[in-house]
Order: C-alpha cells, then structure tokens, then sequence
C-alpha cells in the first residue's frame, strides 16, 4: 500500500506532544473512533516494549492490529501483515508544533489487497485526520473531565510481582 500521510499543527510543546503520543495508554483519548477494542498488552504503557492490541474497525476490512513502542505493526490473517507508523515532530513557530504521522503497510494475501481496493486509504486517511484534530484538541481546549485510557485486560496490579520479585515461589 502507498503510504497515508496526514499532518497538523498543534499549540503545544513538542516534548508534551512527544510524551503523550510516546503513552500507548493514552491512544483510546484521541483515536477510539476507529480502533475499537484497545487493550495494553503488557503492563507498562510507555516506552521499549510497550505494546498494545485493538480492531482497526474499517468498513469491510476490519482486522485486528499489535502496535508496539516503535509502531511496528502487524495484522490482518495470522499476522502476516506487516507495517508501520512513523511520527515526525517539529517545531513549526513559537508554542507551535507540526505533526505528521505516516502509516504504511504491505498487504500478505489477496483478500486483504482486495479490500484495500475497496477504499481502505481513504478511509485510513480521514480517521487519521480526524485522530490529529481530536489530539489538538485535547491539547489546546483542554477538555473537562479525565479522559479515557486503556488498561490491560485480566490485569491486577496488587498482585504483580514488585521490585523485581519473582511471581513463582522459591523453592529452598
């Protein structure tokens, strides 16, 4: 697939910016409109080894999607779908921030090249728009309330292992 480039300009810091795009956590706030279903798939959110699982919810080309830290991606039938988002952050001004996000994938099987025939680029496009607009404005009007998070499913953290602490008993 060609790549589906979208950009926008944000009044916000770049590292702010960085930060909030860097928390996997943080994505169902501004993209839960077309990734349904979003689940962390380890517990820390943010940084190497992040990762997180959600359904890209396309007319007629839904397919479930890993992403991790560095946005490689994979899904579709038995993964073999593989692509990729690059962030590019600049500074565009004073107090101002250009973002420019970059999907790409490469299509594994004939019925998903079919599909994406069908019009999946545009609608990849429009809902990355829309995404960078709902992330502007979480930035510049600051919405009222918490705003959502993902959190990993079956998850407790009162009996996760701590401080390095082995979940199996030591056996003397």
């Amino acid at each position: 697939m060609l790549p589906v480039t979208v950009d926008a300009y944000i009044s916000a810091p770049r590292e702010e910016l960085y930060d909030w795009i860097a928390d996997l956590a943080s994505r169902p706030a501004w993209c839960d409109h077309f990734q349904k279903d979003y689940r962390l798939a380890h517990p820390r959110s943010h940084g190497s080894g992040a990762a997180a699982r959600y359904l890209l919810d396309a007319p007629r080309a839904r397919m479930y999607v890993e992403t991790t830290i560095v946005e490689a991606t994979h899904g579709g039938r038995y993964g073999r779908t593989k692509g990729e988002v690059v962030w590019e952050i600049s500074r565009a001004g004073q107090g101002l921030t250009k973002i420019e996000m970059t999907t790409q994938w490469e299509t594994a099987t004939p019925r998903e090249r079919f599909k994406e025939r069908l019009g999946s680029r545009r609608w990849l496009r429009r809902q990355s728009k829309t995404a960078l607009e709902r992330l502007r404005v979480i930035f510049e009007e600051h919405p009222e309330g918490p705003l959502a998070r993902a959190t990993m499913a079956g998850f407790e953290p009162l009996k996760a292992p701590r401080f390095g602490a082995s979940p199996r008993p030591i056996r003397g």
